[in-house]
C-alpha cells in the first residue's frame, strides 16, 4: 500500500489510538490476576468502573489486525534481525509454555505477550506508514488525561472512599482477596487506573514526553502561549501523580529522562552541564528529603526485590532453557523463598523474570528486542529526514536542489515528526530501565503501548540516517 492511500485513511491510527488508551483505563491488571477481575454488569461498571476482563482485549487486536493489514505498506526498515525478534520472542514463550509448571498462569501471559507482538508489528508495519501520525494521539492523550485526573481524585479523597466502601460493603462478601490488593487499598499512595502504584509510574514516564510533545507541537491550533499552558499543566499534574505514587524509582527514573532531553537541547555546553548540574542536585535532594524515613527503616522494599532477583537467578539455574513457563515466577519462588520474606507473584524485573520463566533464550531475545530497538533508532540531532515518495517538497529541499522522491531529505528544522520520535524514544528508554525493577511487561496497560512505540520507532528507523553537511 502506498503512502497516499494510507494518509487518506486516518481511522484506522485514530481507532488504534483509542484502544491503546482503553488499555491504559480497563487492562491495567496482569494477566496472571485475570480470576479476580469480574466483568462489568451495568453501564456504571462497564464506564467507570473496575478493569474489563483481559479476554474483551482480544477482539479488539483481532480487529487492529484486520485494520492493519489494510493500510500496511510492504517495504521493511531497519535491520531485519531486529524486526523478526519480537516474533522469535513469542516463538520460544509458546515453547517454554510446553512444559510449563502451571498452565494456568502460562496461557493468559503468553496471549498477553502475543498483543504485544501485534502491537509492535502495527506500529511497523501500518502506522509508520502515516506521516504524520497526529490521528494515533487523541485516544492515548484523553487515556493518559483520565489516569491523571483518577489519580488526583484519588488523593483528594476519592481513595479513603474506596477504601470505606469496599471495607463495609464488599469484602464481607469475598471469599479471597488477593494480599497485593489488600496492601494496595490500606496505603495513602495512589495508583490511578492500574495494577498499583508503581504501574502508575510507569505510565507517566512512558507516555508523559510524547503527550507534552504532541501538545507543544500544536501551532496549527494553539498560540504560543496556550501551549505553553497546557504543557505546564498537563507536566505538573502528571509529576504530582508521579509523586503521590510514592514510586521511589519512578521519581529517579523521570530524572534520567529530563538528564537525557537536556542534553539534546541546542544550548552552549557550559550553560548545558551548569543546567544538568542544577536539575541533578536539585532531584536527588528532593527524593532523599522525601524518602529520608524510607532509609532509616531500612529500605525494605528493596531488600525484598533482592529476594526476588535471587529466586530468579536460581530458578533460571535450575531452569536454563525453557525456564518453569510463562508467568510462573510466584510458583517457583515459593519453593525457595525465606520465611521471612514476603510473597511476590511477579519477580519485579521483566528481564530476569524472562529469564526465570522461559530460560536464557527468553531472556537473550527479550533483551536483545528491548536493546536493539533503542540502540537503533535513536533519533541523533543534527540530522535529516528522508522525503517519502508522493510527500511534497519543502522550501529547504528545494533550496539543496534535491528532487522530490524517496531519496531526498528534509532538513531537519522542517519537522516536529523527529520531535515526537524522540518523545516516543524517551519513554520508551523510560519504561525499559523501569523493567530492571518493576513488572511493565507484565502489565497490558503499559506493554502494548511500548511495543507499539519500538514498532513504530523501528518502522520510521531510516529517518535521519543521512547526516547533513551543513555544521
Amino acid at each position: 500500500m502506498t503512502l497516499e492511500r494510507s494518509t487518506r485513511l486516518p481511522w484506522f491510527p485514530l481507532c488504534f489510538g483509542v484502544f491503546l488508551g482503553l488499555s491504559l483505563l480497563k487492562f491495567g491488571n496482569p494477566p496472571i490476576m485475570e480470576k479476580w477481575v469480574t466483568a462489568p454488569t451495568d453501564i456504571y461498571e462497564l464506564v467507570l468502573g473496575s478493569p474489563w476482563p483481559i479476554a474483551w482485549a482480544y477482539g479488539l487486536a483481532a480487529l487492529a489486525v484486520v485494520g492493519g493489514v489494510v493500510v500496511s505498506r510492504p517495504e521493511l526498515r531497519g535491520p531485519r534481525w531486529l524486526a523478526a525478534l519480537p516474533l522469535a520472542w513469542l516463538f520460544w514463550q509458546c515453547v517454554a509454555a510446553l512444559g510449563s509448571v502451571n498452565p494456568a498462569l502460562s496461557r493468559p501471559t503468553v496471549a498477553h505477550f502475543a498483543i504485544c507482538v501485534v502491537c509492535f508489528y502495527v506500529g511497523f508495519f501500518s502506522l509508520a506508514g502515516f506521516r504524520p501520525i497526529t490521528w494515533l494521539w487523541p485516544g492515548l492523550l484523553l487515556g493518559f488525561l483520565i489516569v491523571v485526573a483518577v489519580g488526583w481524585e484519588q488523593h483528594f479523597g476519592g481513595l479513603d472512599q474506596t477504601r470505606q466502601y469496599f471495607f463495609i460493603y464488599i469484602y464481607p462478601r469475598l471469599k479471597e482477596v488477593p494480599p497485593e490488593y489488600l496492601k494496595k487499598i490500606s496505603s495513602t499512595r495512589i495508583f490511578s487506573t492500574l495494577f498499583y502504584p508503581n504501574a502508575l509510574a510507569g505510565a507517566i514516564l512512558l507516555l508523559l514526553p510524547v503527550v507534552l510533545q504532541v501538545i507543544w507541537n500544536g501551532r496549527a491550533r494553539f498560540s504560543q502561549g496556550a501551549r505553553a499552558f497546557l504543557v505546564a499543566t498537563i507536566g505538573i499534574a502528571a509529576l504530582g501523580c508521579l509523586y503521590w505514587s510514592g514510586s521511589k524509582g519512578g521519581w529517579l527514573l523521570m530524572l534520567v529522562l529530563g538528564l537525557v532531553w537536556l542534553l539534546r537541547l541546542p544550548f552552549g555546553r557550559s550553560f548545558k552541564m551548569a543546567l544538568i548540574a542544577a536539575v541533578l542536585l536539585g532531584g536527588l535532594a528532593g527524593f532523599f528529603w522525601k524518602y529520608s524515613s524510607f532509609f532509616q527503616k531500612g529500605a525494605t522494599s528493596v531488600s525484598a526485590r533482592f529476594d526476588y532477583w535471587e529466586a530468579a537467578l536460581r530458578t533460571t539455574l535450575a531452569h536454563p532453557v525453557v525456564g518453569t513457563g510463562p508467568g510462573t515466577f510466584s510458583i517457583a519462588y515459593q519453593k525457595v523463598k525465606r520465611p521471612e520474606s514476603e510473597m511476590a507473584r511477579l519477580a519485579h524485573n521483566d528481564y530476569l523474570e524472562q529469564a526465570s520463566d522461559s530460560g536464557l533464550p527468553g531472556f537473550v531475545l527479550y533483551a536483545a528486542c528491548i536493546i536493539g530497538v533503542l540502540v537503533f533508532t535513536w533519533p541523533k540531532p543534527g540530522q535529516r529526514l528522508p522525503l517519502m515518495a508522493g510527500q511534497p517538497q519543502t522550501h529547504g529541499s528545494e533550496d539543496r536542489g534535491q528532487p522530490g522522491g524517496a531519496d531526498a531529505c528534509l532538513p531537519m528544522a522542517e519537522t516536529s515528526e523527529q520531535q515526537i520520535l524522540f518523545a516516543l524514544w524517551l519513554g520508551v528508554l523510560g519504561w525499559a530501565l523501569q523493567g530492571l525493577m518493576e513488572f511493565g511487561l507484565y502489565i497490558p496497560g503499559l506493554a502494548w503501548p511500548a511495543f507499539t512505540f519500538m514498532g513504530l520507532l523501528l518502522g520510521r528507523c531510516d529517518q535521519g540516517k543521512t547526516k547533513t553537511e551543513d555544521p
